[in-house]
C-alpha cells in the first residue's frame, strides 16, 4: 500500500523540463573541471600562505586527480544501482563541503585532505551529469545536441580555470578558488534537490564489491604513478612500482569480472565497438588536447611575460572556440555522421597543434596564441561530441552510469598520461637551462608530439570507429 501510494505520488509530480534538467547536468559538469584547472594559477600563494613544500604544492593537484581517477567508475555504477539523483546529490554535496574546508584550511594536510575528497566528491558526481542528460533526452539529435552542451560546458570549464583563477587571486586572495564553489555548488544543490527526478536501472542487485574495490585501487595506483613522473621521471622505483601494481590489480579486476555473476562491468560493454572504440579514440586524443591549456599557459606567463590574469584573457578566444565546435558538431553529425565529424575535429586540432609548435620565445600573441589556440580548441570540440555520443549511444538504462563513469574515467586517465608524458618530454629538451628560448624549445616538442599524437587517434578513429551509433539493446 505505501508503495503504490508512493509510486502514485511520483507519477502525479510534474516532470522537469529538459532545458532545466540539462542545466543542472551541466553546472555539476562545469564545476568538477573548472577545479582541474582552476587551483594552478593559485599554487604559489598557497606555498606561501601555508608554508607547502614542492612536493606538496604537487599533491594540491594529484590529490584531487587521484582520487577522481580512482572512483568513477565506482561513481558512475554506484549511480545506476542506487539512483542517479540520490548520487548526484551525494557528489555535489561532498564537493561542496570539501571546497569550503579546503578554502579554510590554515595547515598544508587540511588542504590536501579537502582535495582529496573534492576528487571522491567529482567522481561521483561526474558520472551522474551525463547520465541524468541522457535519462532526460530521448536518443536522436535532441540527445546529440544535449550531448554537445554538456561537453561545451565541460571543455569551457577547463579553458575558464586559468582566467577565473586568475581573477580571484588578484582581486581576493587564494582562498576563493575553493570557496566560490561553496555558493555555486549550494545553489545547484537546491535546484536539484526540486528539480531533478530520481532514475534507476538496478533495482534489487548489489554492487560487487571485489570488482569495486579493485578497479578503484588500481585506478588511483595508476594515477599515484603517473602523478610520480614529473619528480622522479619515468625510470624511477617510485614510478614504476606503483605503474606495474596499477596495472596488476586491473588486470586481477578485469579476471574477477570475469568470473562474476552480476559484476560492476559486465565484459561484454568492451566487445562492444562503439563502446571500445570511442573511449580508446577518448583516451589517445585526450592524452593529447589535455595539455594544451597546461603549456599554453606558461607558455604565455614564462617566455612572454603575461601575468596570470592575461594569460586568462589571452586563452578566451580559445575557450569561445571549443564552445562553438561543440555545439556545431551535432548539426554536422546529422549530415556527415559521427565518425567523419570526430576525425574532421582531430584533425583540425592536429593543424593548430603543429601550428603551435611553431612558437618563438618573441611570439605575437595572434600567431603564436590566439590562432593556432582557436584551432586546437575547435576540432576539441568538434571531436568530443561525437565520441562522447557514440560511447553512450544503444545504451541499455542498466548500463547508462557505466557507461558515463567509463568515458570520463578515459578522458580523465588520458589527460593525466599525457600531460605526464609531455612534461618529461618537454622538461628533457629544455634540460637545466631554464631561460626563454630553452622553455620555448621545449614546450614546442610537447606540442610537436601531441600532433602526432592526433595524426594516430584520426587514423584510430577512421579505422575503428563505427560509421553509425548501435540501436538500443532490448530491456
Amino acid at each position: 500500500m505505501l508503495e503504490a501510494a508512493d509510486t502514485s505520488r511520483i507519477s502525479r509530480r510534474t516532470t522537469p523540463p529538459t532545458w532545466l534538467v540539462v542545466a543542472l547536468a551541466c553546472a555539476g559538469q562545469f564545476l568538477v573541471v573548472l577545479d582541474v584547472s582552476v587551483v594552478n594559477v593559485a599554487l604559489p600563494s598557497m606555498r606561501a600562505d601555508l608554508g607547502l613544500s614542492a612536493s606538496g604544492l604537487q599533491w594540491v593537484v594529484n590529490a584531487y586527480a587521484i582520487a577522481f581517477a580512482g572512483f568513477m567508475l565506482l561513481g558512475g555504477r554506484a549511480g545506476d544501482l542506487y539512483g542517479r539523483k540520490r548520487m548526484f546529490l551525494v557528489g555535489l554535496g561532498l564537493f561542496t563541503l570539501a571546497s569550503l574546508g579546503g578554502g579554510l584550511a590554515q595547515d598544508g594536510w587540511q588542504l590536501l585532505l579537502a582535495r582529496a575528497v573534492q576528487g571522491l566528491g567529482a567522481a561521483v558526481l561526474a558520472p551522474s551529469t551525463l547520465t541524468l542528460l541522457t535519462a532526460a533526452v530521448p536518443e536522436g539529435p535532441a540527445r546529440a545536441r544535449a550531448i554537445a552542451t554538456w561537453t561545451a560546458v565541460g571543455a569551457g570549464g577547463g579553458a575558464a580555470g586559468g582566467l577565473v583563477g586568475g581573477v580571484l587571486v588578484d582581486v581576493l586572495s587564494w582562498r576563493w578558488v575553493l570557496l566560490i564553489n561553496v555558493p555555486v555548488g549550494a545553489l545547484v544543490l537546491a535546484g536539484s534537490m526540486v528539480w531533478l527526478s530520481e532514475s534507476r536501472a538496478g533495482a534489487g542487485r548489489r554492487l560487487d564489491l571485489p570488482g569495486a574495490l579493485l578497479v578503484t585501487a588500481g585506478l588511483a595506483t595508476l594515477a599515484y604513478g603517473v602523478s610520480q613522473t614529473e619528480a622522479e621521471g619515468w625510470t624511477a622505483a617510485a614510478t614504476l612500482v606503483p605503474l606495474a601494481a596499477g596495472l596488476a590489480l586491473l588486470g586481477l579486476f578485469l579476471a574477477v569480472e570475469a568470473r562474476t555473476a552480476l559484476p560492476l562491468m559486465p565484459l561484454g560493454l568492451l566487445r562492444r565497438r562503439t563502446v571500445a572504440s570511442a573511449n580508446a579514440a577518448m583516451l589517445v586524443s585526450g592524452s593529447a588536447m589535455f595539455c594544451m591549456w597546461y603549456f599554453m599557459t606558461l607558455y604565455a606567463q614564462n617566455v612572454l611575460g603575461y601575468s596570470p590574469l592575461e594569460a586568462g584573457f589571452a586563452l578566451i578566444p580559445s575557450s569561445v572556440a571549443v564552445l562553438v565546435g561543440s555545439k556545431t558538431a551535432p548539426r554536422l553529425m546529422r549530415r556527415a555522421g559521427a565518425r567523419t565529424v570526430a576525425v574532421a575535429g582531430t584533425l583540425v586540432a592536429a593543424t593548430g597543434f603543429g601550428w603551435q609548435s611553431a612558437m618563438g620565445p618573441h611570439g605575437a600573441y595572434l600567431t603564436a596564441i590566439m590562432f593556432p589556440g582557436i584551432l586546437m580548441m575547435l576540432g576539441a570540440g568538434l571531436a568530443a561530441t561525437p565520441l562522447a555520443a557514440l560511447a553512450t549511444s544503444g545504451a541499455a538504462p542498466a548500463e547508462a552510469g557505466l557507461l558515463s563513469g567509463l568515458i570520463n574515467t578515459s578522458r580523465t586517465m588520458g589527460g593525466s598520461l599525457g600531460l605526464a608524458v609531455m612534461s618529461t618530454v618537454a622538461a628533457a629538451r629544455t634540460g637545466a637551462d631554464g631561460g626563454p628560448a630553452a622553455l620555448t624549445e621545449g614546450y614546442a616538442l610537447a606540442f610537436r608530439s601531441s600532433t602526432g599524437v592526433l595524426l594516430a587517434g584520426a587514423v584510430l578513429m577512421l579505422l575503428w570507429l563505427p560509421g553509425r551509433a548501435a540501436p538500443a539493446p532490448a530491456g
